[in-house]
């Protein structure tokens, strides 16, 4: 069964990605979570959740980020909040998280997420003998490299399909460090649109931003694997993750009913190379005009990647 993840950015791109059939919401707040959208509160939530939940679809809540010692002192009762709304599932990249949801016996399925670190079928059975239903890959992983930890998993696992890939976290304020040592006073969050260029190629445009987890860098291109849905899911890769922490508004509803448009041809026996293509030029149309689209490392040989 091909599931579609997507990001949310307010209750009302909420409600239209659930109106156009995407099966689950990833979304959650900036205290426990890292690279969203948004920061949702409590209330909203517990309110998205009841709509999902009302049309037959999932809500997944991050809660992938690096824990230090004060969030972990304030997890356990977010934790429990979660357990109480219902959520379908929470992703989990820090181990605190997990020995805290199996010492405090609360019943909440996690998602196994430590960002780039995922990249072997072991890791991802290690976690799966703990209590993981599901895993979230590496971004920088080619196809064939995938299709090898495929065969040796029997849970699911999210592959990103469309969105912004991060290259860099650090837990420093780097901006803000930066900023100082040239006296500017400047706005360093990701609204800014700030971006790195390395001199002697200027067409990089590394995205960067800094929030209340430290500062984010994100590849120069953008993920976009409409036209390799197919190998995909013939390699049993079935959980397809959009992230709309570029895209915005609509146009990121629209992208969204594109791949669910996708899915529903894959399941029927009905995909060609001519609908993949006219899906991809729409993507295209609608992605934004200022960032720029690849397939990443899919199409790589491992021994290239470096």
């Amino acid at each position: 069964m091909i599931e579609i993840i997507a990001t949310a950015e307010s209750l009302e791109q909420a409600n239209a990605l659930l109106d156009v059939e995407i099966d689950t919401l990833y979304i959650g707040n900036d205290e426990f979570g890292i690279r969203l959208p948004t920061s949702f509160t409590k209330e909203e939530m517990k309110e998205i959740t009841e709509v999902a939940h009302a049309k037959g679809k999932k809500v997944c809540i991050a809660v992938n980020a690096l824990m230090h010692n004060e969030q972990i002192e304030k997890i356990t009762p977010y934790l429990h909040f979660l357990r109480e709304i219902n959520v379908d599932s929470i992703t989990v990249g820090d181990p605190g998280v997990i020995h805290v949801l199996k010492k405090e016996a609360i019943d909440l399925s996690y998602v196994y997420d430590a960002q780039t670190l995922v990249t072997s079928a072991r890791q991802v059975n290690f976690w799966k003998e703990r209590g993981a239903i599901g895993a979230v890959l590496a971004r920088e992983l080619t196809f064939i490299e995938l299709e090898q930890i495929a065969k040796q998993v029997d849970i699911p696992m999210e592959v990103l399909v469309y969105g912004a890939t991060c290259i860099h976290h650090s837990k420093r304020p780097l901006l803000k460090n930066y900023f100082h040592f040239t006296q500017h006073n400047e706005n360093d969050a990701k609204e800014r649109g700030l971006f790195l260029s390395e001199p002697k190629k200027l067409e990089t445009h590394y995205s960067i931003y800094e929030d209340a987890h430290g500062t984010h860098i994100f590849a120069t291109d953008d993920i976009n694997l409409m036209e390799h849905l197919y190998e995909l899911a013939m390699a049993g890769l079935v959980q397809w993750k959009l992230d709309g922490i570029f895209t915005k508004g609509d146009a990121f509803v629209r992208i969204a009913k594109l791949f669910v448009e996708a899915k529903q041809a894959i399941i029927a026996g009905q995909w060609t190379g001519e609908l993949a293509s006219r899906l991809n030029e729409q993507v295209l149309q609608l992605h934004p005009v200022e960032r720029t689209v690849n397939e990443g490392f899919f199409l790589m040989n491992p021994s290239e990647v470096q």
